[in-house]
């Protein structure tokens, strides 16, 4: 594809990548097979290869209509486009790019505006999305069906393995995790304890940056990044093993820190080997030897939901089925297994009606097996899911909890 930048760009210190991402592109529309999207609202627009089209002419021109944000924010940033381009466009990376000069350009509607602000201080903050989960918890009882369906119920949180291992490796906590689903790392803890792996937070460690970065936020997003590259860097130059991430979403951003930081002189070295070092919990797991986990209870039918961010930004499409079939988990059949859930971070709040479908179509798709349950690998996704779903749904790691 010709670019021909606008010269007002000329001196953005991600103009020359955006540009290279553009040529790269061919046009073909392979992309929009597989878009979510575009295969609920038709419109080409509503596609990879259109929106491509959209962040083309905003850097050629140097202008944003409130159609191209309609258009842009509409985008999942799903990935599934990537996993099917010959090419090999970056399009999740264009995006981010296109969405962050827009935003700069085009002032939102305040409804809009004050939403999005409101998100980004609760969401990333662990204790105050903590707090506020707590109370729509404590008054879930009274609440109307529709808003009920949205409120995890309160779980009680396990004990925590004493681990004293030679092997070691830090575990991200994350924002909404600690308090919607606080026993997935401890099991994942547990876990890794019976393998001879200990498992541990850095306390200063805390948000991906995801929330605010995918929300136009950039230098929000880069200054959480960088706060975990501090809080992790005394681990990493003690010999730490590994950097796990257990909810997809966060390992996808984490993969992506020596990207994302790569103009930045103090942190680009530091972020890039942050990036190295990081895995998904199933990355781990897939190399070890399950059957020391001695497992009682194979657990009952299961469909597996993979997250976008695992199979399309992280590339680890199957790894979950790998894992689960290994230590003899029954795995029914599922179909359209690439396309997105509706979760998408943020995206079920800005974008409540095309999440509600795309939601009704996952969970379709999902049991058509009748599975007695639904495992995921992402927090976002956990929680969507079960806000609908007849059947309950959680965490892969559960399903080999040793005790």
């Amino acid at each position: 594809m010709r670019t021909q930048i606008n010269v007002k760009y000329i001196d953005h210190p991600e103009i020359e990548e955006a540009d290279s991402i553009l040529r790269s592109c061919v046009h073909c529309g392979f992309c929009n097979a597989t878009c979510p999207t575009y295969q609920e609202l038709g419109d080409e627009r509503d596609g990879p290869r259109g929106r491509i089209y959209l962040v083309k002419q905003l850097l050629e021109t140097g202008n944003v209509s409130e159609k191209t944000q309609t258009h842009l924010d509409r985008c999942l940033t799903c990935r599934s486009c990537e996993t099917t381009c010959p090419s090999g466009v970056k399009y999740g990376r264009l995006a981010e790019i296109g969405r962050g000069i827009m935003e700069e350009q085009l002032e939102r509607p305040l409804q809009q505006k004050l939403l999005r602000w409101l998100i980004r201080k609760v969401l990333p903050y662990a204790h105050r999305f903590g707090f506020l989960l707590r109370l729509g918890q404590s008054v879930r009882p009274i609440l109307p069906s529709s808003l009920k369906a949205t409120v995890p119920t309160r779980q009680n949180k396990l004990p925590m393995p004493i681990q004293q291992h030679s092997r070691q490796m830090l575990v991200l906590a994350g924002c909404a995790q600690p308090s919607a689903t606080p026993n997935t790392n401890i099991i994942a803890a547990r876990v890794l304890d019976k393998l001879g792996i200990s498992l541990f937070t850095a306390p200063k460690a805390g948000c991906c940056g995801a929330v605010s970065y995918h929300m136009s936020a950039h230098e929000e997003g880069l200054a959480f990044m960088r706060r975990n590259i501090d809080a992790w860097w005394p681990y990493i130059e003690s010999g730490v093993e590994a950097i796990v991430i257990s909810a997809s979403g966060c390992g996808s951003m984490v993969k992506d820190y020596g990207e994302k930081l790569q103009y930045d002189p103090a942190y680009a070295t530091k972020a890039k080997r942050v990036s190295e070092l990081t895995r998904d919990l199933g990355e781990i797991l897939v190399k070890e030897d399950l059957s020391r986990l001695q497992l009682q209870d194979k657990g009952r039918k299961t469909a597996v939901h993979c997250p976008c961010s695992l199979q399309h930004a992280q590339q680890l499409g199957g790894l979950v089925e790998r894992i689960l079939q290994q230590a003899g988990v029954e795995l029914t059949p599922t179909k359209d297994k690439h396309l997105c859930c509706g979760s998408a971070g943020t995206y079920s709040i800005l974008q409540p009606k095309l999440s509600q479908q795309l939601l009704t179509n996952k969970l379709a798709d999902l049991t058509i097996g009748y599975p007695e349950q639904i495992v995921t690998a992402n927090i976002g996704c956990q929680l969507h899911l079960s806000s609908r779903s007849s059947v309950p749904v959680k965490h892969w790691i559960e399903l080999l909890d040793p005790q």
